[in-house]
């Protein structure tokens, strides 16, 4: 449901500065361009000035006149060769005539807000954001002062941008129904840390597909960090205790990789469906069963939503929610033990 926007207030600007201190417009310029040549008196009038106000000079002044750079921004946890929404924003904001600038945040909250707070000094239209932390208050000064931010993959939180975001619920119920179709009682789930949006929306989608179906949850939920150890023993836990898991959800495609490569070889492998699609998971044996995401989508769905909102900064927020489908390839499709 969409949400009102609240009324963003008017950015502070030299001529305010000028005013508060009781200074000519040049004055004001002079002591941001640090010129020597003002006198001390001034220099701390203008300078109480700008605190006071919480004045930040940047060259997003020039939108003050109505000018636009065309570059917009996109955050993205990393930027590997085949990130799956980030070719699908460039093609989309190109043919908005926008240039992307992307940087990545290495899914690291510090870096994240380096990241972005660097482009919000580069005059951009708009940023494209892929939150990591689970507090971006210190975005609000920005959204108050007009700046267009639309998040995707997981909400912004602490303050209202328009969303896109995949049906997590839905794919994990499909994937629990596809093994469940195929004989499996015993499934188990392993994914991300819950302290992300994603892992903690998918590992809750488990968890309640699970207790409808009327089976113990015992030994089948193993949310965490997507590092071998922790992989490894999750498996373990899964597959070799006293009431096996005879199939697999995997929550993203890092957690599928990593367990693919710890089953190896191994004959009797659990079905697996993952969540995420990635290269040369067709080319697999069996091939990879896959809830998949539609990128295309979310990436487009995310350009137009920051086109209408620096078109119209008044207009109602917007959490739009992005179906995903099963992509059957055999890895999902294998029977139980006898």
């Amino acid at each position: 449901m969409a949400d009102r926007a609240q009324p963003r207030r008017k950015r502070p600007t030299m001529i305010d500065v000028a005013q508060h201190a009781g200074v000519a417009l040049r004055t004001v310029s002079r002591v941001v361009n640090n010129d020597p040549t003002v006198g001390a008196e001034f220099v701390n009038r203008v300078r109480t000035a700008i605190a006071a106000l919480g004045y930040t000079p940047d060259e997003r002044a020039r939108q003050l006149r109505g000018r636009r750079s065309g570059l917009i921004g996109a955050a993205v946890r990393n930027l590997p060769a085949g990130h799956p929404v980030l070719s699908s924003l460039d093609a989309a904001a190109r043919e908005h005539g926008f240039t992307v600038l992307a940087m990545a945040t290495a899914d690291e909250e510090d870096r994240e807000r380096e990241v972005v707070t660097s482009m919000f000094g580069r005059h951009l239209d708009g940023i494209v954001l892929e939150p990591v932390g689970e507090n971006h208050q210190y975005l609000s000064r920005e959204l108050d002062a007009g700046v267009p931010i639309v998040a995707f993959d997981r909400p912004a939180g602490g303050i209202t941008v328009d969303t896109v975001i995949s049906d997590n619920a839905a794919g994990i119920g499909t994937a629990f129904r596809h093994l469940r179709t195929h004989g499996h009682r015993r499934i188990a789930y392993i994914g991300d840390a819950e302290r992300i949006f994603t892992g903690r929306e998918r590992a809750a989608a488990f968890r309640a597909c699970v207790a409808a179906s009327g089976e113990s949850i015992t030994g089948l939920v193993h949310p965490g960090l997507i590092e071998p150890a922790r992989i490894a023993a999750a498996l373990e836990t899964a597959l070799l205790g006293p009431s096996p898991a005879t199939a697999l959800i995997t929550g993203n495609a890092s957690a599928t990789i990593e367990v693919l490569r710890h089953l190896g070889s191994t004959a009797a492998k659990p079905a697996i469906v993952g969540f995420d699609d990635f290269p040369l998971a067709n080319l697999l044996h069996p091939g990879l069963t896959v809830i998949a995401q539609d990128s295309d989508t979310i990436g487009r769905t995310a350009i137009d939503l920051l086109q209408h909102r620096i078109d119209d900064h008044t207009r109602p927020v917007q959490t739009v929610t992005i179906g995903v489908g099963l992509v059957v390839r055999g890895s999902g499709e294998r029977p139980p033990p006898d």
